[in-house]
């Protein structure tokens, strides 16, 4: 049977997805259930040395992956007593060593050079000065003493996370897991359990611009085999990349095959923003299980970093930065 027969066939039995291999719903949907990884060596920015290169080839992409495979051996031996970690983090800047983390060594199925597909150089845009100076008061504010939690950065906080919403491959927790019915798609990543209820045919209703969330609301819809999510009424400095207020983040779950979920989301912010850009990454199924992420508010973590500032004042002494070492790099 060839393939366009197939296709008629899946399309006059209620199955219309593109991809013969795509698991399908009774309701005639394509199946995105199932947990799902998104770690990816594979950057979300062109680098320079392939500014002309949209993609590798397998070649390449496998001698890259065994440099970062060897580089990341070397460097667990490195570590002795020092226990250096992620970019030469020491143990106590912020304690997370190699034990500790899931970077990943394989670039993504596709081999794009970048994550990022618009704008054509794969580059994101640069963000403008008026969204730099609104930025700035969150990022200094991270520098000094803290006199509460509230001046400790949100993912310190454990409110929101740093890999998630949209989903990007970061340091650990690369995972989540999507549960879905006829009306509702649930997404749920590993980090900080955060966990999003999406209404499949826009019946999640709006909200006032004046009303803001954590994550953002979201509704979907399906557009053909395709489920796209819009997200706005994000709170201050939870947007996505640095962002404003009114930015639109658009997110697309295909199901490509067995194996294989792509993942594509839009940012679009033009007060941020001159234009849009594009990021896609194809997302691999796992049996692996999504873990509860103990982090809260209330952990170990915030009253230390307290008790550490009512220690410095009361012995007289300050601290010049209080900023993590990966904000000091930016």
């Amino acid at each position: 049977m060839n393939r366009l027969l197939l296709l008629v066939l899946l399309a006059a039995l209620g199955g219309s997805s593109a991809y013969a291999d795509t698991p399908m719903k009774p309701w005639g949907k394509p199946s995105l259930q199932g947990t799902w990884d998104f770690k990816t060596a594979t950057p979300l920015s062109r680098p320079d040395r392939w500014k002309d290169k949209e993609y590798l080839t397998a070649e390449e992409a496998e001698k890259i992956q065994s440099d970062i495979i060897a580089g990341r051996e070397a460097a667990a031996a490195r570590e002795g007593d020092v226990r250096e970690g992620l970019d030469g983090q020491a143990d106590v800047d912020v304690g997370y060593n190699s034990g500790f983390l899931e970077l990943a060594t394989e670039f993504d199925g596709s081999l794009r050079t970048s994550l990022i597909v618009d704008p054509p150089d794969g580059r994101m845009p640069e963000m403008n000065d008026t969204a730099r100076a609104r930025n700035r008061p969150y990022v200094e504010m991270q520098a000094l003493s803290p006199e509460g939690p509230e001046m400790r950065s949100l993912t310190d906080r454990c409110i929101i996370g740093f890999n998630n919403n949209p989903m990007r491959s970061g340091a650990y927790n690369n995972i989540m897991q999507i549960v879905q019915s006829e009306s509702h798609v649930a997404i749920h990543v590993e980090m900080v359990n955060d966990h999003r209820v999406i209404a499949t045919n826009e019946s999640g209703g709006s909200v006032p611009a004046s009303t803001r969330y954590w994550k953002g609301f979201s509704t979907g819809a399906w557009d053909s085999d395709t489920f796209v999510v819009t997200t706005t009424n994000f709170k201050p400095f939870t947007t996505p990349y640095g962002t404003g207020e009114n930015v639109v983040m658009t997110e697309r779950f295909t199901r490509l095959d067995q194996e294989t979920l792509q993942y594509e989301y839009t940012i679009d912010d033009p007060e941020t923003f001159e234009v849009s850009f594009t990021a896609r990454q194809r997302m691999k199924r796992t049996d692996d299980d999504v873990y509860e992420y103990a982090c809260h508010e209330g952990n170990y973590s915030m009253p230390l970093v307290l008790k550490a500032a009512r220690k410095l004042e009361k012995s007289g002494e300050t601290d010049p930065n209080w900023m993590p070492s990966w904000h000091k790099r930016r």
